[in-house]
Order: structure tokens, then C-alpha cells, then sequence
């Protein structure tokens, strides 16, 4: 297994974000959140782009073909509006479709509000690249990444970084570790390095 720094794909998709109508919030989220998340060194690549699949498309494929990255989080364009075409775009450029990602994210929101089951988040596998679509509110984000907690902070319901950390392990990208206190990444016990 790889033990070097993991490089993240963060792409805003939105149109007036783009266009500067509004602050794009999602990848300044995403950015802290993995600060707080990731113990393994990262770095990143930010992309702000309109809800144009070919232009999505491009920008996933030039992440993970050019640019090398291990892990793309997206934010923006997953609903069923006529402009949301980013799981379009990130099922075009996958090679493999990881459908539990998506289920999951839906079943986290779903306890917040019963417009979640019109999301269309996907994750895709692309070569050693995991994509994965992500709500566009900040608040949204971390909800989906890190899970329910209860108040005493155990996790109710799991978030989905729970399982990035092993399936980068299996299309073999870098190894890397989470803070337990944001969320507990998840291996079987073959799979994890010793302390």
C-alpha cells in the first residue's frame, strides 16, 4: 500500500457561482472539512465551473488522467433541474459505478428532509480515482461525509468517508487515516496497517 500525500479533486459546478452572482461555499467547506478529517498529508486541486456536462466531463477526466488525483469530491448540479447534469457528466467518464455511495448520502438526508430522494449523487471508480458527487450546502457536506451522531457524538448513522479510506486501498491509491473524533474510517482487520 502507497504512503504518499493523496491528491484531491474539489470541483464547485454552478452556474452563478461561476458567474459570480454568489460565493461559491462548497469547496471552502470541503477544504476545511478535510483539514479537520484527513491525518494523512493532501493536497488539492479547485476547480469552480457552470453546469456544462462536457465541460464537467473534462475537468473529471484531465483530475484523474493529468492532474493524478486519488479522490474527487464534487459539489453541486445533482438534482433534477434542467441545468443539473453533473452525475450525468461523472457517470460518462466512469469505469466502475459504486451505487452504496449514493444510497447512503440519500438515507443520511432523508432524515433532514424528504426532497433528499431527488438527489441523483452518484460515485464512480475513473482508473485509481474515486469520484464522488456531494450536496452543495456546507451544512449538507459534512452531514454526508462524517454521519449522524447522537449527543454523546456516537454515530448514529454512518457517513460515507467511513468507506473512502478502503476502497482507495483497493484500486490501490495512497493509504490514508482519518480523525476518529470527525469520522472513523473503516477496514478489516487484513487491511490495516499496524500503529
Amino acid at each position: 500500500m502507497a504512503t504518499d500525500t493523496i491528491r484531491i479533486g474539489l470541483v464547485s459546478i454552478s452556474d452563478r457561482a461561476f458567474t459570480g452572482i454568489y460565493e461559491d461555499k462548497g469547496v471552502p467547506s470541503l477544504q476545511e472539512w478535510l483539514g479537520n478529517a484527513l491525518l494523512t498529508p493532501w493536497e488539492s486541486t479547485v476547480h469552480l465551473i457552470p453546469d456544462e456536462q462536457e465541460e464537467i466531463e473534462s475537468t473529471l477526466r484531465d483530475l484523474v488522467d493529468f492532474d493524478g488525483c486519488h479522490l474527487i469530491l464534487t459539489t453541486g448540479g445533482t438534482g433534477p433541474a434542467i441545468r443539473d447534469v453533473t452525475p450525468d457528466a461523472t457517470l460518462a467518464v466512469a469505469d466502475k459505478i459504486m451505487p452504496g455511495f449514493g444510497e447512503q448520502m440519500r438515507q443520511i438526508s432523508l432524515n433532514f428532509v424528504p426532497t433528499a430522494i431527488l438527489s441523483r449523487q452518484v460515485a464512480v471508480i475513473r482508473k485509481r480515482c474515486l469520484i464522488i458527487n456531494l450536496p452543495g450546502q456546507p451544512k449538507a457536506i459534512a452531514q454526508t461525509l462524517e454521519g449522524l451522531k447522537d449527543e454523546s457524538g456516537n454515530t448514529v448513522v454512518p457517513g460515507i468517508f467511513a468507506a473512502v479510506p478502503y476502497c482507495l486501498d483497493l484500486i490501490e491509491a495512497p493509504y490514508i487515516e482519518t480523525n476518529p473524533d470527525i469520522v472513523q474510517a473503516f477496514r478489516p482487520k487484513s487491511a490495516q496497517k499496524p500503529a
